[in-house]
């Protein structure tokens, strides 16, 4: 699935170069679920921004489901961020003045999908995520857990291989981050691709496996939850 092979990424020349990925080498399997951790700087960050075809490295190879995708064009990117990455973030990024339906049915406009289609599509990936009967509720309407899940039916509703989450329970209260965090176990156990970027040891022990990254590379690539928390302790 995705295959990274001393992945560099250097921002600025000079004194004021940093190099936030320093020769990264990543494996992801289909169907994993995944946390990328490190503390503040680490790199985790630009990591996420070159899983999502967000960026580009400045050296190294990223092969994403058999494409070489540092060899595309912007508009090439495009596409394949459109077709095979979900996106969730902290912020929801919802647009304010359109309902949860009109929301969801934005990314298969920019993929082509027809106008028949893109309702019931929408709709059916409301109603995964627990809101069918929320379609025309506006996000000022809904709760913050509620926004999230919008958020993640958007993620969802092109059928990508990859759902990408930034800090996704970042700004939810615990019980409404563990519902959020049920939904892509769920997602996961429906054979996705999950992969979350959290600088909490608490939810990045609900996934699988988690990749540790100090300083633009990874320190540990495949720890156990149950080992995380002895990580997350030692001093950085």
């Amino acid at each position: 699935m995705i295959r990274m092979e001393n992945v560099t990424k250097v921002y600025g020349t000079g004194e004021a170069e940093v190099r936030a990925l320093a020769g990264v080498n990543f494996t992801l399997e289909n169907h994993e679920y995944c946390a990328i951790m490190g503390p503040s700087g680490s790199g985790k960050s630009t990591m996420m921004n070159m899983i999502g075809c967000l960026d580009r490295p400045t050296s190294g190879r990223y092969d994403l489901d058999g494409i070489d995708v540092t060899t595309l064009s912007e508009s090439q990117l495009a596409a394949v961020r459109n077709r095979k990455i979900g996106f969730v973030f902290q912020q929801y990024h919802l647009l304010p003045q359109s309902s949860a339906l009109d929301n969801v049915v934005l990314p298969m406009i920019y993929a082509g999908v027809e106008h028949g289609e893109r309702c019931d599509r929408a709709a059916a990936a409301l109603e995964k995520v627990g809101l069918g009967d929320r379609l025309h509720y506006r996000p000022n309407q809904l709760s913050g857990g509620q926004q999230q899940r919008v958020a993640i039916a958007r993620a969802i509703v092109n059928h990508p291989i990859i759902l990408l989450a930034d800090e996704p329970t970042g700004a939810l209260d615990s019980r409404t981050a563990n519902e959020i965090l049920d939904l892509f176990t769920e997602l996961n156990q429906g054979g996705m691709t999950v992969i979350l970027v959290t600088h909490e040891a608490d939810v990045a022990s609900r996934t699988r496996r988690i990749a540790w990254f100090k300083d633009g590379t990874v320190l540990y690539p495949d720890l156990t939850p149950d080992q995380i928390k002895e990580v997350a302790l030692e001093p950085h």
